[in-house]
C-alpha cells in the first residue's frame, strides 16, 4: 500500500509557478504522485484557493486546465461539518492550517507536506517540509 500524504497548498503553488528554489522537490513529489509511488491527495480547500490564485496569474482556460491536471494526480481529501468542527475546537492558531489538517486525518494520510512546519506543531499528522519528505522517502 503506497504512503498517503498531504500537500499544502504552498507546495502545489511551488510547481505550478514554478517558484524557485522550492519548484525542484515540490516536482519531485509530483513525479512520486504521477507514478503511482505514493498517494497524493489535495484538501478541498486547496483546490478552490488554487483556482482564486491561478486566475489572477493564468488566463481562464489555463487556470482550470491546471486544476484538471491535479485532479488526475491527486484524491481530494473532504471537507465537511466534522471536519470544521475539529478544526475550530483544535489548538492549531491557523483555521485554514488546522481545516487542512483535520481532513488529512479524516482521509487517512500518514503525513502533511508543507513549507510551513511550524504552523502545524499541533497537528495530530507528522508533518514534513519537501525536503525532510524526499530525504525521509530514500533512506
Amino acid at each position: 500500500m503506497a504512503l498517503k500524504v498531504l500537500l499544502d497548498t504552498n507546495v502545489v503553488l511551488d510547481v505550478l509557478l514554478a517558484r524557485e528554489p522550492f519548484v525542484g522537490a515540490a516536482a519531485e513529489i509530483f513525479d512520486l504522485a504521477e507514478q503511482s509511488r505514493i498517494e497524493g491527495f489535495l484538501c478541498a480547500t486547496t483546490v478552490t484557493t488554487l483556482d482564486y490564485l491561478l486566475s489572477q496569474s493564468f488566463r481562464a482556460g489555463d487556470a482550470r486546465q491546471a486544476l484538471w491536471r491535479l485532479l488526475s494526480l491527486f484524491e481530494i481529501a473532504p471537507v465537511n461539518r466534522s471536519v470544521i468542527e475539529r478544526a475550530l475546537r483544535s489548538k492549531m492558531a491557523d483555521f485554514e492550517d488546522a481545516v487542512l489538517a483535520e481532513a488529512g486525518r479524516l482521509a487517512g494520510v500518514d503525513a502533511i507536506i508543507t513549507r510551513n512546519t511550524k504552523d502545524f506543531l499541533s497537528a495530530s499528522l507528522k508533518t514534513l517540509d519537501p525536503t525532510q519528505f524526499l530525504a525521509q522517502w530514500r533512506a
